[in-house]
């Protein structure tokens, strides 16, 4: 899984207004698209979810899967599969935030493997879709 497909929005807000939309696992249906459900199953000592299981509907499939998140403060978030799904074999991503002049620069990174056979490039743009549309929801979320 060494192929990440990364992109970048800025959200007028700062850092601890946007990650506490992000840490708010149980919204997700609410703002990103495609996100039916999450459940949180473990918190960390901070009160964010340590471990989730995520139901979402990609389009040709749907799957539900388990994932354990990493925080580190209002910088950063990391998640990486711990139960594959019926289709989801492999999957990491992160939300990083930097504060820049008027808002805060959000990078979205993930990569995701499945058990169906893809071409690298088809694989690529099926992640840009997931990151370009949680992206807008995100901002669209924040700054409304």
């Amino acid at each position: 899984m060494a192929d990440r497909t990364s992109s970048t929005s800025t959200v007028k807000a700062g850092k601890a207004e946007i990650m506490a939309v992000i840490a708010d696992l149980a919204a997700y249906p609410e703002w990103a698209s495609g996100i039916r459900g999450i459940t949180v199953q473990e918190t960390g000592e901070d009160g964010r979810a340590s471990r989730a299981e995520l139901t979402f509907d990609g389009g040709p499939f749907s799957d539900t899967v388990g994932l354990a998140y990493t925080w580190e403060g209002d910088d950063r978030v990391t998640w990486k599969l711990v139960e594959a799904g019926s289709v989801v074999t492999g999957l990491h991503g992160s939300y990083s935030l930097a504060e820049r002049d008027g808002g805060t620069e959000v990078t979205y990174e993930l990569a995701v493997d499945v058990r169906i056979p893809l071409i690298g490039m088809v694989k690529r743009k099926a992640e840009k879709r997931i990151i370009d549309t949680a992206l807008k929801g995100l901002k669209r979320h924040v700054e409304s």
